[in-house]
């Protein structure tokens, strides 16, 4: 994890094209071969932070009462001390989003982790609608949770005066209107 948040740390500083491996193996105090031991390329470092805050999201969503508007849950995951450490600085957090957003490489990385956050999330729509695993609606609920999640960061990273994320992620889960769709999915 060291060597993804040196790395974020950079790109967000630098940008990714003005970050070299050798500046992230050298911040983060290992040798080049070190670093490709655990990254294969220079947009592989991200990785362990990407994957990470999917980890966080669905285990505080996991915790919250199955009847509770998933909205309102989702809302309380932002709000939870693991989720509140991710943002603590929110100029280096938007800076990071916009680096993962705009660079091609990185934003496959970005894509794949969502889809990971996707299907690690059916089992807890599953268990939050009592549908099962595969029916279409819980996996259609978790690809909308998860793309409203991303369009709402993504805007509040490239606003000038971004408001609150926790806010945008609310408005955008309202919009879609998730909370009327976990109901349907309940059957």
């Amino acid at each position: 994890m060291e060597i993804a948040e040196t790395a974020a740390a950079l790109f967000s500083e630098r940008g990714y094209e003005a970050t070299t491996v050798e500046d992230i193996a050298s911040a983060a105090g290992i040798s080049l071969r070190t670093f490709y031991r655990y990254c294969a390329a220079k947009e592989d470092a991200l990785t362990p932070v990407l994957t990470s805050s999917v980890g966080v999201l669905v285990e505080q969503l996991a915790g919250r009462p199955v009847d509770e508007p998933l909205t309102s849950a989702v809302r309380a995951a932002f709000d939870a001390p693991a989720s509140a450490r991710r943002l603590a600085d929110p100029d280096k957090a938007r800076r990071l989003i916009r680096v993962m957003s705009s660079v091609p490489a990185i934003r496959t990385r970005w894509l794949a982790a969502g889809r990971d956050m996707q299907d690690q999330l059916v089992p807890v729509l599953a268990a939050r609608t009592g549908a099962t695993e595969h029916s279409m609606e819980v996996r259609l609920l978790a690809c909308a949770l998860i793309d409203a999640l991303s369009v709402a960061m993504e805007h509040w990273a490239w606003q000038d005066e971004p408001g609150d994320v926790a806010e945008l992620t609310r408005r955008a889960l309202a919009y879609l209107r998730v909370d009327e769709l976990q109901a349907a999915a309940r059957g």
